[in-house]
């Protein structure tokens, strides 16, 4: 008979992430430790007077009417949109913000799948314009912030911008390692995330180089989105399927196995450090003196 050994750490690791796998979505889509994470890398970045305005406008929370879903600082704001989906009758039209995905067998156009800016590559755009505008008052500044916030979060997570027939990922039943029945989407959101940045060394949260800043915090919301869609085409679905041409049927279930995740950490940790080093870049930006920020669809 086969003696089974069974390893503490492992097994307690094994139970919480079967538990986790029974909280809602919802709660945990680049949640409470990714979209945090992104917020924590901002505000060790932002310049001191961009701190300071951030400051202010905080001071606006209670006049925006959502007691359930507090915005205290930039943590709370990098997860304040997905706490509004407990009220869908009051921000239902702000659902369709919080991604824009694209076929990865197809030619990618940031403006397709976009119809009058209900996606999130015009919202970053949009929320960071009224961000900016000091005519405005604070609270509505302040939603704004929440938003762009938490949009350049999503965007940077590849199955926010890429897919496959399939919601994203979300319809691929997929094992995490031995943990079995999750699906593609809630892992890239969730575990893989959280062991991205918890492995990570240097932590993550850092102040970064000036170097660092022009090699990761470049670009705008279009090209970060393509970002995500190239990763999605060329490694998320790879990755999972063991398929170097994945543009045809793939099955509806398959399994990360340890070498998998292993080797899908660093492509994690580089997307919530550009995520994090974008948004401070744009929130000093929205803050600094001169002409207001233009979206990109007003230029053209």
């Amino acid at each position: 008979m086969m003696t089974v050994t069974y390893r503490p750490a492992v097994w307690l690791a094994t139970l919480a992430l079967a538990a986790m796998a029974l909280v809602p979505g919802k709660a945990l889509a680049w949640g409470f430790y990714a979209h945090g994470t992104t917020a924590q890398i901002a505000e060790a970045n932002i310049e001191p007077a961009t701190r300071a305005k951030l400051d202010r406008l905080f001071r606006a929370e209670q006049q925006l009417g959502t007691p359930q879903c507090r915005l205290r600082n930039l943590t709370d704001a990098s997860t304040w949109p997905d706490c509004l989906r407990g009220e869908g009758w009051r921000w239902g039209y702000t659902f369709a913000w919080h991604y824009r995905t694209a076929p990865i067998d197809e030619p990618y156009n940031p403006r397709s799948n976009c119809s009058g800016g209900n996606c999130i590559l015009a919202q970053i755009e949009r929320n960071q314009r009224i961000l900016a505008d000091e005519s405005l008052h604070d609270n509505v500044r302040l939603e704004a912030l929440a938003f762009m916030v938490h949009f350049v979060g999503d965007v940077h997570m590849p199955l926010h911008s890429g897919h496959h027939d399939d919601r994203g990922g979300n319809d691929r039943v997929t094992d995490y390692g031995i943990v079995p029945g999750l699906n593609l989407h809630w892992i890239w959101d969730g575990p893989l995330a959280e062991r991205a940045i918890t492995s990570a060394q240097p932590s993550l949260v850092r102040r970064y180089s000036a170097a660092e800043k022009a090699e990761l915090a470049g670009g705008d919301p279009a090209e970060w989105g393509r970002e995500s869609w190239e990763l999605a085409r060329s490694f998320v679905y790879p990755n999972a399927f063991d398929c170097t041409d994945c543009s045809g049927k793939l099955p509806s279930e398959t399994a990360l196995t340890q070498e998998d995740i292993v080797a899908a950490i660093p492509v994690s940790q580089r997307r919530v450090t550009q995520a994090g080093l974008r948004i401070a870049r744009l929130l000093d930006e929205a803050f600094a003196p001169g002409p207001l920020p233009q979206p990109e669809r007003e230029r053209r």
